[in-house]
């Protein structure tokens, strides 16, 4: 009669976090299993390399000039963004399993909104950075004419949309007065808004597909064009490159992406029929995995970036051998400057100090 009463009065403010899990059938372990090892202990070493290759892409583009630019000021938010979906992953993940018995409805929502703040930054950081490379190559640009002034704006923008589509669960599109609406994968959350939340995902997904598709003939039509004009080596690369960066960028996303949300929809239309809850965690974890392929496919495909962060690492690991000064961040203009960077090498083991090479930012690299 108890459950019965509690179930009723579906907006009863005391209900704890347990009361729905118990209501959706989702079990939460008194005791360590082999499965939650496991899953912490793979989200945990993700969460790592997230924050530490997000860190080194922040920290290069904060050093070297070259990349103080629209397309890298998108690049070192995205970075932040990623960096800091790596943090609230962690944060998931110490707060899960039998630690989620000692939760409150407060701490609950903050766990969540977390992930999603740092991962729809993410996503809007992709697209952003697909518009913004439609602009300087229909215009034939290297770097975009948007001043600092409309970057920062746009920044913002990503920021402001992300913090509000993490606080939608917790101020008023849950479950609390609606029982039989209750997500097995989050049982405090709407079905509604996990299908809102999936297919807001898989139109980003489709947006980016048409932009990067745009590029692709537009790029090809004019190497077509200015083949008559140059070799046709020149024309073949160019468009091999930039169908190489076309099929990383949405195939990590396809990869990365496609298992989540497809559980998210599974769940919001099915309910307990689903099975979500077998298997959403390694969802979850696939879903970060994307924070940390992003600074491979958009900094890592840069010459200039790799030679940043060569130069990074040699003095971090061998300051003393590799410089003789402390470089302040306004002094560094390039990795390939020995002597701005103050990093000269005078022995063999040293030579990693030497960036070589010119700043390589095409439109076939990104």
């Amino acid at each position: 009669m108890a459950t019965e009463s509690s179930v009723s009065n579906t907006c009863n403010s005391t209900n704890d976090v347990l009361f729905f899990y118990n209501l959706v059938g989702k079990r939460v372990n008194s005791e360590w299993t082999a499965r939650d090892v496991v899953v912490i202990g793979l989200g945990l070493t993700v969460c790592v390399i997230v924050v530490l290759a997000n860190l080194m892409v922040m920290a290069a583009i904060y050093m070297n000039r070259r990349f103080h630019f629209p397309i890298y000021y998108l690049l070192g938010n995205m970075a932040a963004a990623d960096l800091f979906a790596g943090i609230a992953y962690a944060n998931l993940m110490l707060n899960t399993g039998p630690w989620t018995r000692m939760l409150t409805k407060e701490q609950w929502y903050i766990r969540g909104a977390l992930i999603d703040i740092s991962l729809t930054a993410s996503v809007a950081n992709l697209l952003a950075v697909a518009v913004e490379r439609h602009q300087t190559i229909v215009t034939m640009q290297l770097h975009s004419n948007m001043t600092k002034r409309r970057v920062l704006l746009l920044i913002v923008c990503i920021w402001a949309t992300a913090i509000l589509m993490g606080l939608v669960p917790s101020t008023f599109w849950n479950c609390e007065c609606d029982l039989a609406d209750c997500s097995t994968v989050a049982p405090l959350y709407s079905r509604r808004f996990l299908i809102f939340w999936a297919v807001l995902n898989l139109l980003t997904f489709f947006v980016m597909l048409a932009i990067y598709t745009r590029i692709f003939i537009y790029v090809k039509y004019q190497s077509q064009y200015t083949s008559r004009h140059t070799s046709e080596i020149r024309h073949s690369q160019t468009v091999v490159n930039l169908m190489k960066t076309i099929s990383m960028v949405l195939g990590a996303f396809v990869i990365c992406w496609t298992p989540g949300l497809v559980t998210l929809l599974l769940d919001g239309l099915l309910g307990k029929d689903s099975h979500a809850n077998s298997y959403e965690k390694y969802c979850l974890v696939v879903a970060e995995c994307n924070s940390l392929v992003n600074p491979v496919i958009y900094s890592l495909r840069d010459d200039e970036m790799r030679k940043t962060f060569q130069w990074i690492l040699c003095c971090l690991c061998r300051r003393r051998a590799c410089r003789q000064k402390e470089p302040s961040a306004v002094e560094i203009d390039s990795p390939r400057s020995e002597e701005t960077l103050g990093c000269v090498p005078k022995t063999e083991d040293q030579a990693l100090c030497k960036a070589q090479g010119n700043n390589s930012w095409t439109v076939a690299a990104l």
